[in-house]
Parts: C-alpha cells; structure tokens; sequence
C-alpha cells in the first residue's frame, strides 16, 4: 500500500517556539562550544580524527582505461529494488538547530536503544530534560542494523510518556502511520489524548485493515453515525471474546446509553488506555487526571476543564519540560485568583510579581520577587519562572534577599553569562566560575559542589562513553548521560562529576553548564 501523508499537526507550525521555551537546550552558548569543542568526536569540531578506521584517499598515477574482457560470457549484473534509496531521517529538528549528527544511531544495536530509551527514568533537571527532548526530535538515520520503524515508535512511546503530544503526534505521522498497526494504534492513541480522533477515524473508515483493535473500529464507526456496523462489530466482539470485560462494558454503555440510565458509575480499568478514558468522558462520567499517567493531563488543557485543573496540568507538564513556559504564563494572567491557599498562592504572587515589573519600580520587584520565588520553588517551577523574567532582571540593581534571587533567576535561565559578567550577581565564586566555563579556584568541601569543581577542572570524561561516540552510538552516550545526571539528583555526587565531564568532553558545554548550575542552586 502507498505511504498515506498527511499535513503536519499544529506542533510543527509552533516548533521553534516550542524549542525555544524548552528549559535548557543547545542554545548560542552551545552553539559556540560545538564551533570549538572539548571534543573527541569529527563531526564537533575542526580538529582533525584519528586515521584508524578512516579511509585514506588514494592517488591515481594514470587515468584509468577502458575496462576490457578475455572471454564472450556476458558482463555480471547488479540488481536492486527501485524502492531503495538512500536511508530515511526521522526527527522533527535538523542538526543545524540540535548541533547533533544525523548518524546519532547508526553504530548502535537498534533492540538496546529501544531498551534504554524505555528505561530512563523521569528527569528532575530542566537541562537534562532539555537534552533528551532534543535527543528524541533531532532528525537522525535508523542503526544500521535496522530498526527503523521500531525505534521511531520508542522515540514517540517516550514522548507520549512525557506528555509532550504535540510533537509525538508530529513524528509518528513523520514515520508513517500506515507503516502496520503498531503505527496506527499509536496515532489512534495521541489522536484520542489531543482530541483530533476525528482525522484517525475518517482514515481507519477507509482503510479498516489499518488496525486489529476492534474497539477502534466500533469507537469509529459510532462517532461516524454508522450505529449498525458499530453495533454488530460490537456483538462480534462481545462474542468471540475479542476485547477486555471493561472495554466492553465501556463501549455497551457508549452504544446504548439508554439501557444504562439509572446504573452507578462503571468502575475505570486499573491499565487506563485512551480510549478507556475519552468513553468515560462520552458517557457523562469524566475522570480526573491527577493521578493518571502524565500523557493524559493534556486533556485539562481544553477549555472543557475548569481553570484549576488547566492550571495543575499546566504546571504537572511544565516540571516535566513538556509545555512551553509562555502557555504556563498565559494560563497563570488569564483571570483573578479565584480562592487563596495552594495554587491560588501562586498565581496571586506570580500576578502581582509581573504588575510590579510593569511599572518598572524597583522598590516594587524587591517586595514581590522574593514572595513569588517562594511559591515557584514550592511546585518545582523555578527554572520555567526564571526562563519567563530573569532577561527582565538584569536592568535591576537588586539587594538583600531579592538580590540573591535575581541573581539565581539569571544563572539558571539562557542569560547566565550575563550575570557571570555582572559585578552586582550575589552569587558564589563557583556559581560565577561556572557560568564562564571557567576551572574554579577553590575546590570546595561539599561533596556536590567538589563533584562540580572537578568536572570543570581535570576530571577525565567516562572512556567507554567518548568510545560509543567514536563507533557512531553518540545517541547511546546521551542517554548514559542522562542516567548519571538523574543518578546525580539522588545525591550520587560522582555520577554527577562524571556526567558533567562527559558532556564538555562531547562538545555539549552549555548543557554541562546549565546542569551544573540548576543542581548547585536547586537540588543541594
């Protein structure tokens, strides 16, 4: 069957903006770093590579003649499909905004990825977040040893997992949905997540081979008015035993609520998939998303949902890097508070914080900085607050508690340089040394801060990781990485240090930086 394409979803209009919201990331900063890298990988820098395993030009001493035979058996003949060619790029992010190369996989066991992509843990620095966003949308070629459409579908599950939809949505119509069920199924499940169901049923109404869930074909034939054919796949179902109890029962009261009217509540299935949970909301009955896996709080996102649910699954994505912080802000400005205590806090201090920068007095930012600092710092926000006004901070000169504050706002977000430079910053040497990439004078006792210090001072990188980079598993390197820097935030300050060397020895020194920075300030 031909590829079936489709226009992009609405992620892929928004997508720089999106990067650039994103916590911490390859920005200018890093930019430079992979012109001029601490670098053992070709493809960072300019240093020339070692010879072993490259292929040395050779010189010709004549031009070549015209190929000759000593027999009459005809010339051997190459044949190969005409549907090959070169190997597909997938990825929403091209390497010259990712800085990362397209053969991030290419050395790499396809089977081992796919396991260490599902493996990795969620991740509690911004900047660590950062690198596995950029990681999983950089535009890259399937491992050589195959692969290709199974490690797409990690790459979207891990997305899906985040709850960053919009983009999963965009790369698994990048893979190919009708690439087998396991692509549709997929697309049916972020199409159900993010409310764009209608395009999945209308394809699967014409291609009904497309998926073997039986319950996406009833769920679509009822929304598409064909109750008969919904009705009798249901029977089918019901009578082969083809769907779980609970999906029946769901899908029985969806096709014929009337026989349902005075039932109590069916109880939601321990596993909650997404169609389990669009019918409950079909059926009258809405669950909360509070305590549901993190991919299903987009819902509260619609103007379906109240304001305090939008606000807490607003600020549930954002902790995890998987919504813009200017979509938390607008959420944060849409009204007045409506009550006080909890989240209601936070957003009457974040309001009066952004008033009193919008009358430019610094005696005003001085008395409700400090206050609304406090209330991001209660729901782990601090580095999407800092992202939204630490530019605005610079222009203050800022004492006392509010001083410091600044000063922390301004090292954690992209302007850190800028407050390194700034004799005002109230900021540790180490902090300051730091945001320079500099080696800091003094190793301090503190075992997170020393795990700092010797990371940019002489601490060696991990060896077999600089080696996964040499054979083209850079990809692998990354999500090592990632495991040490979640390691790192549970107190293990060597796999801290080692992190952060390998990542300036990769050429990744504005990640290293800002990871450093984001654990001196918030995790100690």
């Amino acid at each position: 069957m031909t590829p079936l394409t489709h226009p992009p979803s609405k992620f892929a209009a928004g997508l720089g903006l999106w990067l650039a919201c994103l916590p911490a990331g390859p920005s200018h900063a890093q930019s430079e770093t992979l012109a001029a890298p601490l670098s053992v990988i070709e493809w960072l820098g300019s240093q020339p590579a070692p010879l072993e395993g490259r292929v040395r030009p050779v010189a010709m001493t004549r031009p070549s003649e015209p190929a000759t035979t000593n027999n009459a058996l005809p010339p051997g003949i190459t044949v190969s499909p005409l549907t090959e060619g070169a190997p597909r790029q997938i990825g929403l992010v091209p390497a010259s905004v990712t800085g990362l190369p397209a053969d991030l996989w290419h050395g790499s066991d396809a089977s081992r990825v796919i396991s260490m992509i599902a493996a990795l843990p969620d991740l509690h620095l911004p900047a660590a977040q950062s690198l596995l966003y950029t990681v999983l949308l950089a535009e890259a070629h399937a491992p050589q040893q195959g692969g290709e459409d199974a490690l797409a579908l990690a790459r979207v599950r891990k997305l899906m997992t985040l709850g960053a939809l919009d983009p999963a949505l965009s790369l698994i119509e990048q893979a190919g949905i009708a690439n087998s069920s396991g692509h549709f199924d997929l697309w049916m499940d972020l199409s159900l997540l993010t409310g764009t169901e209608d395009r999945a049923c209308a394809m699967l109404d014409k291609n009904a081979h497309l998926t073997r869930n039986y319950a996406f074909r009833i769920f679509c034939a009822a929304r598409a008015g064909h109750w008969d054919n919904a009705a009798l796949t249901f029977g089918s179902a019901q009578a082969l035993d083809l769907l779980p109890t609970d999906t029946l029962d769901l899908l029985d009261r969806f096709l014929f609520p009337d026989a349902y009217e005075d039932s109590p509540r069916p109880r939601p299935p321990r596993k909650l998939d997404p169609l389990s949970f669009r019918l409950f909301e079909a059926i009258g009955e809405p669950l909360p998303t509070r305590n549901l896996p993190r991919a299903f709080a987009v819902a509260d996102l619609r103007e379906l949902s109240g304001w305090k649910s939008q606000l807490e699954a607003a600020e549930r994505l954002t902790r995890a890097g998987a919504l813009p912080d200017n979509q938390l802000l607008g959420l944060y400005s849409a009204r007045k508070a409506a009550a006080s205590g909890g989240i209601w806090d936070r957003v009457a201090a974040l309001q009066r914080f952004e008033t009193a920068l919008s009358t430019h007095s610094v005696e005003a930012v001085a008395k409700t900085l400090p206050l609304a600092w406090a209330a991001m710092h209660e729901a782990e926000l601090e580095v999407a607050f800092a992202g939204l006004f630490a530019e605005q901070l610079v222009g203050y000169t800022l004492t006392g508690q509010a001083g410091t504050v600044a000063s922390d706002m301004i090292l954690l977000s992209s302007a850190y340089e800028k407050a390194a430079a700034n004799p005002n910053t109230q900021a540790p040497a180490l902090h300051l040394a730091i945001a320079r990439g500099e080696t800091p004078a003094h190793r301090p006792d503190d075992p997170v801060a020393a795990a700092v210090y010797d990371a940019f001072s002489d601490a060696p990188a991990r060896p077999e990781l600089l080696v996964h980079a040499r054979e083209g598993r850079l990809g692998e390197s990354i999500l090592s990485i990632l495991d040490l820097l979640h390691d790192a935030t549970e107190g293990d300050a060597p796999a801290l240090r080692d992190a952060l060397s390998t990542l300036r020895a990769l050429g990744l020194e504005d990640t290293a930086r800002r990871a450093a920075l984001q654990t001196l300030i918030l995790i100690r």
